[in-house]
């Protein structure tokens, strides 16, 4: 029997979602393919495990969550979202959508890596507070906390255009 038997086909079957989720952790696409290359990489390693009864896909959520953070600790990133277009400068040449997607991917950029993973986690991933706690390794009461940081940050930092 393979050692990586399954494997190529869970990476075929979940690359995609695994992607959007580093890039929504990231903010920067080259940097979220050398995060998610990162996670892979240990999901091969841990394959025999996580193949017999495992969840590789939680495993791997919680890998992209743990290296991102990993990451901005050793300030191995650049600041995210500084690839951005200027959302004046895509006003004209953009239909209101992405404006808003500019937006707000600007303003993600602006918060703390834990509060960006608690957002990416519960909003985009739509995971319960007890879900987002246990891949984050955290108490509930900090999920619940730096949710309501992040969301107040966010509506501070988003103009109210991007709203209508």
């Amino acid at each position: 029997m393979d050692r990586y038997e399954g494997f190529h086909e869970f990476v075929r079957a979940r690359q995609q979602s695994l992607m959007r989720t580093a890039y929504l952790l990231t903010g920067n696409a080259h940097l979220a393919e050398d995060l998610l290359q990162t996670v892979l990489i240990r999901v091969a390693s841990h394959w025999g495990k996580l193949a017999d009864g495992g969840n590789p896909e939680a495993y791997a959520r919680k890998a992209l969550v743990n290296q991102s953070l990993s990451w901005r600790r050793r300030r191995h990133v650049e600041l995210l979202g500084a690839e951005l277009p200027e959302v004046a400068e895509s006003r004209q040449a953009h239909d209101e959508t992405t404006v808003r997607r500019l937006v707000l991917l600007r303003t993600l950029a602006r918060l703390t890596a834990k509060q960006r993973a608690v957002i990416v986690l519960r909003f985009y991933e739509d995971c319960s507070e007890h879900e987002t706690a246990r891949l984050m390794g955290v108490s509930v009461g900090t999920v619940k906390s730096q949710t309501n940081y992040a969301l107040a940050k966010l509506r501070a930092l988003t103009p109210q255009e991007v709203y209508r």
